[in-house]
C-alpha cells in the first residue's frame, strides 16, 4: 500500500509540474498591429534586436538589413523591436518608426510594435530571451538599444550580443547555424 501511495504522489507531482515555455509559445504584435505567434518562425534562424531611431547604434539597421537580404533564402530572419527605454531614443509612433526604417534604411525584415525590454512592463518574449541568455555577469537587464539575441532553428536562444557588436561580427555565428 505504501508503494502505491508513493507512486500516486509521484504521478501527481508530475502532473502538477508547470509546462516549460519555449520560444514558440510567445506572441508579439507587429508594427502594423497584428498579433504574431513566434511559431511562424519555426525552422528559421533568428536575430532579435531592440532597436531605436535616434541612437548612435541606429546605423546598424543597414547591417541588419544586409544580413537579412543575404541569408533570407537560407532561413534567416531579423526581428526588430523598437524600444524607448534608453534616453527616449525611440519616441515616435509605430507608424513613424515604420516610415523611418523603410525610408532611411530600406528595412524589409519583420518589425514589431514599440515595447519595454526592462521593468514591470517587459514584453514576456523579452523576459524569456533575457532568462535564456543573460548578459554580462549573468544580469538579465538589457543595457542599451541594439542588444541582439541569436535563436537557432529549433527555437533555442543561443547567445546575447551587446549593442557594440555589429551585425557583420555576428555573421560568422550565423553561418554555422544556417548549414
Amino acid at each position: 500500500m505504501k508503494t502505491l501511495y508513493i507512486l500516486l504522489l509521484f504521478v501527481l507531482s508530475l502532473l502538477a509540474e508547470e509546462k516549460k515555455l519555449t520560444f514558440y509559445d510567445f506572441n508579439a504584435t507587429n508594427i502594423d498591429g497584428k498579433e504574431i505567434s513566434m511559431s511562424v518562425y519555426k525552422e528559421k534562424v533568428l536575430l532579435i534586436v531592440n532597436v531605436a531611431s535616434d541612437c548612435k547604434f541606429t546605423p546598424q539597421y543597414e547591417g541588419l538589413q544586409l544580413l537579412f537580404e543575404k541569408y533570407e533564402d537560407k532561413g534567416f530572419m531579423v526581428l526588430g523591436f523598437p524600444c524607448n527605454q534608453f534616453r527616449e531614443q525611440e519616441s515616435g509612433s509605430n507608424k513613424e518608426i515604420k516610415f523611418f526604417c523603410t525610408s532611411t534604411y530600406k528595412v524589409s525584415f519583420d518589425m514589431f510594435e514599440k515595447i519595454d525590454v526592462n521593468g514591470k512592463n517587459t514584453l514576456p518574449l523579452y523576459k524569456y530571451l533575457k532568462e535564456q541568455a543573460p548578459g554580462f555577469l549573468w544580469t538579465e537587464s538589457i543595457k542599451w538599444n541594439f542588444t541582439k539575441f541569436l535563436v537557432n532553428k529549433k527555437g533555442k536562444v543561443l547567445k546575447r550580443y551587446s549593442s557594440m557588436t555589429t551585425p557583420k561580427e555576428i555573421e560568422k555565428d550565423l553561418l554555422l547555424l544556417l548549414k
